[in-house]
């Protein structure tokens, strides 16, 4: 983030702090848009978890905005900082209570396969995403979300294009590996 830009931000921290509600509604309305896509992703496309997280995210936003410092970045990536840690613990919370749902349920009283294995699978994703390395995270995030190519990833890193290459190569392993797990 530019010096600009970070005094940009300094200034709109600084006016929602002094209370001035144009200024948070500003902060809202240009970041609603990309957060509420950003925790979509995390959770694996399921509405529910989704609008949890984002409520979180926000709810969390709010009572910690003296927190946020934009000399450490931008207030979209403290944002999405939260909005992870939300959504890892949703992910995680709500894994655990569906899986003992599971076990609970005689055989015969199971969805058809077909009826639940699309939700099932977004739990996966959720799940897998919520289990990852940040770095892990953030390069697949830049790549599938973000549609980034590997040389913007690279520039955008201060890395080589075959280091973020390689990056990837580990973070999709690594994702597959604790998707394939999950299922067990």
């Amino acid at each position: 983030m530019s010096t600009a830009d970070a005094g940009h931000e300094r200034a709109i921290r600084d006016a929602v702090l002094a209370g001035r509600s144009d200024a948070w509604h500003g902060w809202f309305d240009a970041h609603y848009a990309p957060l509420a896509r950003y925790a979509r992703w995390r959770c694996g496309g399921l509405p529910d978890l989704t609008d949890d997280v984002i409520q979180e995210t926000w709810l969390t936003a709010v009572r910690r905005v003296r927190d946020f410092d934009p000399a450490k970045g931008s207030f979209f990536d403290w944002l999405c900082g939260i909005a992870s840690n939300a959504a890892r613990s949703a992910v995680r919370s709500r894994y655990r209570r569906t899986a003992r749902v599971r076990a609970l349920q005689p055989a015969d009283d199971r969805a058809a396969p077909d009826e639940g294995g699309a939700v099932e699978r977004a739990e996966r994703v959720a799940l897998a995403l919520a289990e990852l390395p940040e770095r892990y995270e953030a390069v697949l995030r830049a790549k599938y979300l973000d549609q980034q190519a590997v040389a913007d990833i690279a520039a955008h890193r201060n890395e080589s294009a075959k280091a973020v290459e390689s990056l990837l190569a580990r973070a999709r392993a690594a994702f597959r590996e604790v998707y394939e797990k999950s299922h067990d």
